[in-house]
């Protein structure tokens, strides 16, 4: 039997998913239209100020590899971006991430635990706002990060990705320049320790009731891009 993905009564108007419910969190593929990304989860919350989404241990996913089945990144950085990709299902990795987004930022914060629940550290994914669908929601991501430890120092992540994305023609100038003041809005958030940083999620735990959720028919459908 295929799962199916549930979502709230209204949801395409503008409604919430309540806790519990299950939805796709994708990602379109860079200069493409095509989802490359997909994770099913589990809404934690869902409010007009965040959406807070549980990405379970061993939960189908989809992610790209090379045409080849070779990992993207054991690939060369210098043809890293050029050679020609699939997907694959995969299942998630390690102890889950919990993923929080607030409604049209350009980036979404993730929090990594080690066995045990020991807090490891805040992960900022610099992307396209999120837009949502019926199923879930879709973005783009930007190659930049940055990684945020519980003394509250941070470091960028992945420098050289990003600019290789430049070099292959995967970002525009333009787009590099925003994406560039948007890690620079998300460091003023950081030394201020603002939301979602001072909300006490690295403390949450998953509800142990909660299925892991299933990879649902669909989960390909055309990505949804924000109107401009």
């Amino acid at each position: 039997m295929t799962a199916t993905v549930r979502t709230a009564s209204g949801q395409a108007e503008g409604g919430r998913w309540a806790p519990g419910e299950r939805i796709l969190w994708r990602y379109r593929e860079n200069a493409g239209d095509r989802v490359h990304i997909c994770r099913p989860v589990t809404v934690v919350q869902d409010t007009d100020e965040l959406l807070a989404a549980w990405l379970a241990p061993d939960t189908p996913c989809v992610r790209p590899v090379l045409a080849d089945g070779t990992p993207i990144h054991h690939e060369p950085l210098a043809t890293r971006y050029t050679k020609p990709r699939t997907v694959v299902r995969d299942r998630w990795y390690g102890m889950g991430v919990l993923k929080l987004a607030r409604p049209g930022e350009p980036w979404s914060v993730w929090l990594w635990w080690e066995r045990g629940w020991r807090f490891q550290h805040w992960y900022v994914n610099l992307e396209e706002p999120l837009t949502r669908w019926a199923g879930g929601v879709d973005s783009e991501d930007h190659f930049l990060d940055i990684d945020v430890y519980p003394d509250r120092s941070w470091r960028w992540r992945d420098e050289d990705e990003f600019a290789q994305a430049q070099r292959d023609g995967l970002m525009e100038p333009a787009q590099a320049r925003r994406v560039e003041a948007a890690g620079r809005a998300a460091i003023e958030t950081i030394d201020a320790w603002g939301a979602p940083f001072d909300g006490g999620w690295e403390h949450w735990r998953p509800d142990p009731a909660w299925p892991v959720p299933e990879l649902p028919q669909g989960w390909d459908s055309a990505p949804v891009r924000a109107v401009c």
